[in-house]
């Protein structure tokens, strides 16, 4: 189980607002099917009619703890919120406990036994159904399993044994699109260097951080400022610092189109399993400043520093099922350089990023990968002879229930050479102060590199397994800054 770093900010409030809308309607078969639904009891909530697109938005801070249960193959087995919750969990022996809460109680009560010949009472749990569950103790990143085994009863409800399983058989046939802001005090946060600090805003005019820092709404800004101590082998002894901060809105990308789902192979005649469209990625705005002044003594090398640790399991509702997203960010700075070389520069970047993997059944996964962010220099000067290049960045993880499927490296970034000439002359015989001329050129560009990877564990969605890791590929740009003459 992850160890988490101790919650840094307020407590989340209300999630952020719907951001695709669009509502499914009820099961016709609906009523006929009650007595055999995994909770008759629960939300009569169905994903029936395929015609229309699951809702998806942020889960309400009332869904904290929802369940979907879904009965594969049976009738009236379509996914459905349920009073189910997942009471324990352990993750080695994955076995589950499984209660649910009476009407008109707060405690959870056990779910009782199965029936004779095979079959379940209504709300009870059974041998085949597929649970998808928001986190809850021992599962900090929600819980998708399949029962594979009713062991019995206990005092909090019913132990199960439990085994992996995909979203397919959950979302079945059904199509869900949207992207959804994460809410920035949600976020739990481990501060890395001593001077590194946190600011985000939200509605209701609701605000977290050093007094005076203006934060956009929605969004996530880190404030670091520390020296850079001399990387060993440097060639020269150097003192520099950084100063600066990075501010993200990150919003989650997720969308399934089970068309693969029902359709059949025309030479075989079989149905083929999986969706036929998926894609999990993560988006938003992108701004940060950031100065670099002094002696870089760094290497060729890249020494990179993280200075702060972020994460947040947001849970996506979609249509019934509540689907657990794990967000990471590590912010940190990179400079490589020869350690000759001295700025004093400072600059301003704005824009936006997104990076995922696609799924298609004729394709397979493929990377997205796009950045478009633009900078301006508020300060520059390099002098000496030499070369240094930094950067201010984040490195980003995005997975479901625990599995990491998108990593994503996003790094602004400053690069300056200078090239030149120093001489000295005295005059012979003389006492006089000897004089110093120097001639060369300098160049200042900014520039960004994202990169990243898509995991085995995309699979997740129901797709074919990916058999090793596929870059998403270097996204590269860069343009000059500034130049002059020394």
């Amino acid at each position: 189980m992850r160890k988490r770093p101790s919650r840094a900010l307020v407590p989340a409030l209300a999630a952020s607002a719907l951001f695709l809308a669009a509502g499914c309607s009820a099961d016709p078969g609906q009523s006929s099917a009650a007595a055999r639904t995994p909770d008759a009891g629960a939300s009569a909530t169905s994903t029936a009619n395929s015609d229309q697109p699951l809702a998806v938005a942020a889960a309400p801070a009332a869904a904290a703890t929802s369940t979907a249960v879904a009965r594969p193959g049976a009738a009236g087995g379509k996914a459905r919120k349920t009073s189910l919750k997942v009471k324990s969990y352990d993750s080695h022996t994955r076995r589950a406990v499984i209660s649910t809460v009476a009407k008109g109680t707060s405690s959870p009560s056990p779910t009782g036994t199965p029936t004779p010949a095979g079959t379940t009472a209504p709300g009870r749990t059974a041998v085949g159904d597929v649970i998808a569950s928001a986190p809850a103790p021992g599962a900090p990143d929600g819980l998708l399993a399949k029962v594979t085994k009713v062991i019995g009863e206990t005092a909090d409800g019913t132990e199960v044994q439990t085994a992996p399983t995909t979203l397919d058989t959950l979302l079945g046939d059904d199509d869900a699109k949207g992207t959804v802001p994460v809410d920035p005090a949600s976020f739990d946060v481990e501060r890395l260097l001593p001077d590194v600090k946190v600011s985000w805003a939200k509605t209701g005019d609701i605000h977290s951080g050093p007094e005076g820092t203006k934060v956009p709404l929605g969004s996530l800004r880190v404030d670091v400022a520390t020296k850079v101590a001399t990387a060993e082998g440097a060639p020269a002894s150097a003192d520099a610092s950084v100063s600066g901060f990075v501010q993200v809105k990150p919003e989650v990308d997720f969308s399934y189109g089970g068309g693969a789902s029902t359709a059949s192979t025309a030479s075989t005649g079989s149905t083929a399993s999986g969706p036929g469209a998926a894609y999990l990625g993560i988006s938003g705005d992108w701004t940060s400043q950031w100065a670099l002044k002094g002696r870089a003594g760094a290497t060729a090398k890249p020494v990179r520093l993280p200075f702060a640790k972020l994460h947040a399991d947001p849970v996506l509702q979609v249509g019934p099922i509540p689907v657990v997203v794990n967000l990471d960010l590590t912010c940190y700075f990179e400079i490589s350089g020869d350690g000759r070389v001295t700025v004093d520069v400072e600059q301003d970047l704005k824009g936006d990023f997104k990076a995922g993997g696609t799924f298609g059944t004729a394709v397979g996964w493929t990377p997205v990968n796009e950045s478009h962010i633009d900078s301006s220099p508020v300060r520059t000067s390099v002098t000496t002879a030499g070369s240094v290049k930094a950067a201010l960045g984040a490195q980003a993880t995005v997975g479901l229930y625990g599995a990491v499927g998108v990593t994503a490296d996003l790094a602004p970034y400053l690069r300056g050479e200078a090239a030149g000439t120093v001489t000295a002359t005295t005059p012979a015989g003389s006492g006089t102060k000897s004089d110093v001329a120097a001639s060369g050129s300098w160049a200042l560009y900014g520039g960004l590199d994202l990169s990243g990877t898509l995991q085995i564990q995309l699979a997740i969605f129901g797709t074919p397994v990916i058999q090793h890791a596929i870059p998403l590929g270097t996204l590269h740009r860069e343009w000059k800054l500034a130049d002059g003459k020394m």
